[in-house]
């Protein structure tokens, strides 16, 4: 898949994709409109791990409309078969729009629970949906989503996508494209 990126965009993937350190990807909060583009980052850096941490096709917010499970379940369909084309590890932290039950269905042993900490090759990631999930959490990245939060040591995949080298714990973030943030239900961002 060919994406058309913005210059700086283009240059820090195209760093991403020249290291050879291993490379670690935090999204949360992910509309459908926003699948397409995140294939082609994976495509483009050759990643190791992604993690996704909550709302898996949060343009449908089942939370409150749970009339749309049907769906709901067609975009997990389309983000696991995604997922499943490449050879990265993945980890998905269920968030408050999601379905559990149907997260068990298409991602079983890449879920974890909120407030869970991983060990990527000797880099302690803290896990959560919120920020209140990882807080107090002992680890060297906490990644998060769910609002415009910032934290201590956090990466927020709200505000972008967020790209962790290892072992040099460098980070890199790019935005989604255009009207993201409208698909998720935001008219603006709240609390900046």
């Amino acid at each position: 898949m060919q994406i058309k990126l913005p210059l700086f965009r283009k240059r820090v993937l195209e760093l991403l994709a020249s290291s050879d350190e291993t490379k670690v990807m935090h999204i949360s909060d992910t509309p459908e409109s926003s699948y397409r583009f995140i294939e082609g980052l994976i495509e483009k850096v050759r990643l190791d791990y992604v993690i996704h941490t909550g709302d898996l096709a949060d343009n449908i917010k089942l939370e409150r409309k749970p009339h749309l499970r049907r769906r709901y379940k067609g975009a997990l369909r389309k983000l696991a078969r995604m997922f499943g084309g490449f050879n990265a590890r993945i980890y998905i932290v269920p968030g408050n729009e999601d379905d559990l039950e149907m997260l068990r269905e298409f991602f079983g042993e890449n879920l974890v629970e909120p407030g869970s900490v991983v060990d990527i090759e000797g880099t302690r990631f803290a896990l959560g949906h919120t920020w209140k999930d990882v807080v107090d959490l002992d680890a060297d990245f906490k990644l998060y989503g769910h609002n415009f939060k910032l934290i201590e040591r956090g990466l927020n995949g709200v505000l972008g996508v967020n790209f962790v080298l290892l072992p040099s714990r460098r980070t890199y973030r790019v935005k989604y494209p255009p009207g993201t943030d409208f698909e998720r239900g935001y008219k603006m961002w709240r609390g900046m």
